[in-house]
């Protein structure tokens, strides 16, 4: 009994090590600012995109669905130092600006400018995904609810949106993880230890330890950047199993 509670006190201390001296605390919080309104951006343009889409008959629609999907063949790392460098434009620029009001922008080192990135990002994906889901739902709902005198916003809030929930659904995960868990960008436009996300404090945490062999704040530090996605995942484990056979079955 005296081992096993010697050894759920160091657990915790472990724990408290990471949350509080490593900071892990304020990495968390970025992550969640950062992911949250990143993926409510991605869902609402990517939704709003995709249902008129895959509704709309228009010249030029086929188009530019192809440029939405044109941006998943572009790697990620190939934008990186040009996106770097229009960042810096956009500063300069920004602020000469806003400079008469007494405000700046500031792109770089900065969670907007990361939010900014990620949801241009994950558009392609989604789109994609929500585009085949709409696909799927019938017409005649829609003409049905034209019918009894609803505009097109009120379909496809009160009828198409709910509809498509499973497909939404399923985005919503897929985009979560990966945002979750993105480092590159992060590394790059993010310098200040009080902006910095949970894949950077874990690298951080991982270096530190290899030169104090300090396992166990490592693995505690591990624990706390993976719960989340766990949590997401048993949550909706369901969901995401029905979104991906309805799209696979009816796509």
């Amino acid at each position: 009994a005296g081992s096993r509670r010697a050894a759920w006190e160091q657990v915790k201390a472990n724990y408290a090590k990471a949350w509080v001296e490593s900071r892990f605390s304020s990495f968390f919080a970025n992550s969640i600012i950062v992911t949250g309104i990143s993926l409510a951006g991605i869902l609402a343009v990517g939704a709003l995109a995709s249902y008129v889409l895959a509704r709309f008959t228009f010249p030029g629609a086929r188009a530019l669905f192809l440029f939405f999907i044109s941006g998943m063949m572009i790697p990620a790392q190939l934008v990186l130092v040009p996106l770097f460098f229009q960042f810096t434009w956009m500063s300069q620029a920004g602020t000469r600006f806003l400079q008469p009001f007494g405000l700046e922008l500031q792109m770089h080192d900065s969670l907007s400018g990361l939010i900014v990135i990620y949801i241009a990002l994950s558009l392609p994906f989604t789109i994609l995904v929500l585009t085949g889901f709409f696909k799927t739902l019938p017409g005649e709902l829609r003409e049905a609810g034209i019918m009894d005198g609803c505009g097109e916003y009120r379909v496809f809030w009160h009828i198409m949106l709910p509809l498509a929930r499973p497909g939404i659904i399923t985005a919503a995960i897929f985009n979560f993880i990966g945002l979750w868990n993105e480092y590159l960008f992060a590394l790059v436009f993010v310098n200040a230890a009080d902006k910095k996300t949970l894949p950077l404090g874990l690298a951080s945490v991982s270096m530190q330890s290899q030169y104090k062999t300090d396992f166990g704040l490592l693995f505690a530090a591990l624990v706390i950047t993976i719960a989340p996605t766990l949590l997401v995942y048993m949550l909706l484990q369901r969901r995401l199993t029905r979104g991906i056979t309805v799209g696979a079955l009816k796509g």
